[in-house]
């Protein structure tokens, strides 16, 4: 079954978002705001909202009559009494991305926004297509300055049919271990996939699309692999003891979010390794779109 008009609702949604984001995180490196805690004023609070509202609005004009979606955020903070002014900063931006890209010529309330917000409370389910969004994947990442992706994915009966990674930060040629975070050239790449059509990357705005492979070494010695960039989500020793007895020589490459997945998609690097530390919760909108970017290599959860 092909999953193309739904395949194109993801990308253009999970693009908006990307831009969006990206817009929210060049005026914080510009400030001197650079912590998530706090009250709701932190940018990285308005891109998440504003991402997963874009996100939503999107799908559900697409697809009116089925629309279900299992996200991240919900909007009981924002209607809070103090809430008001990050509700309006939040509207604001998402109209500001929906005139840009003129698909839809409308302008929505603050109340809109809360309720597109609210649309990604559903529980998901074996039966049924269900989308599945982390409006940004990688906060610490994003607040640095660093990695952070909008990841989106639709389960149809249980499976991964589709996935889409906006990466905002990501250089669109390969990575290096020396420079992973901040090489000189040209960043903002989305990766998408759909079941049996294998992986493909693009710029941001849509153009420049190729076909990617994963990394065709099979030899560990000459390996490089990538891990969390935060020790407190993976252990990170124990990927050293695990890269050491494969013989893998190269140092880790360490970065924030789903963007793991895009990169190795792309053959930036041949392994990634993940062990949550006790206590710590995997949710679905940690891996679903990251999981079929990576289809060619073997993953396992």
């Amino acid at each position: 079954m092909a999953y193309d008009k739904e395949l194109a609702a993801a990308i253009k949604a999970a693009s908006l978002a990307a831009r969006l984001c990206r817009k929210v995180q060049k005026a914080l490196l510009q400030s001197d705001v650079r912590s998530k805690h706090g009250r709701n004023k932190s940018p990285v609070t308005v891109a998440d909202y504003g991402s997963q509202a874009l996100v939503s609005f999107v799908l559900q004009q697409e697809f009116p009559g089925e629309f279900s979606l299992v996200a991240e955020e919900d909007s009981i903070d924002l209607r809070k009494d103090g809430g008001g002014e990050i509700v309006e900063r939040i509207t604001k931006l998402v109209n500001e991305s929906l005139t840009s890209d003129g698909s839809y010529g409308v302008s929505l309330s603050s109340e809109d926004v809360l309720k597109a917000i609210d649309s990604g409370k559903s529980e998901g389910g074996s039966q049924g297509r269900h989308w599945v969004l982390d409006p940004i994947d990688g906060t610490k990442g994003f607040v640095r300055g660093d990695q952070y992706a909008v990841a989106l994915a639709l389960l149809d009966r249980g499976n991964v049919v589709l996935g889409v990674l906006a990466c905002p930060n990501l250089p669109l040629t390969s990575i290096s271990v020396a420079h992973p975070h901040s090489p000189n050239n040209e960043v903002g790449c989305l990766f998408f996939a759909e079941v049996g059509r294998g992986t493909y990357m693009q710029l941001l705005d849509g153009s420049s699309t190729v076909k990617v492979q994963v990394s065709a070494v099979e030899n560990p010695e000459e390996a490089s692999f990538f891990e969390s960039y935060e020790s407190a989500h993976s252990m990170h020793d124990l990927s050293s003891l695990i890269a050491q007895k494969l013989g893998v020589k190269a140092a880790p490459i360490r970065m924030d979010s789903q963007v793991k997945y895009g990169a190795l998609s792309r053959g930036d690097g041949a392994i990634y390794l993940r062990f949550p530390r006790n206590g710590y919760r995997e949710k679905i909108w940690d891996h679903a779109a990251g999981s079929i970017v990576v289809t060619g290599n073997t993953y396992l959860s």
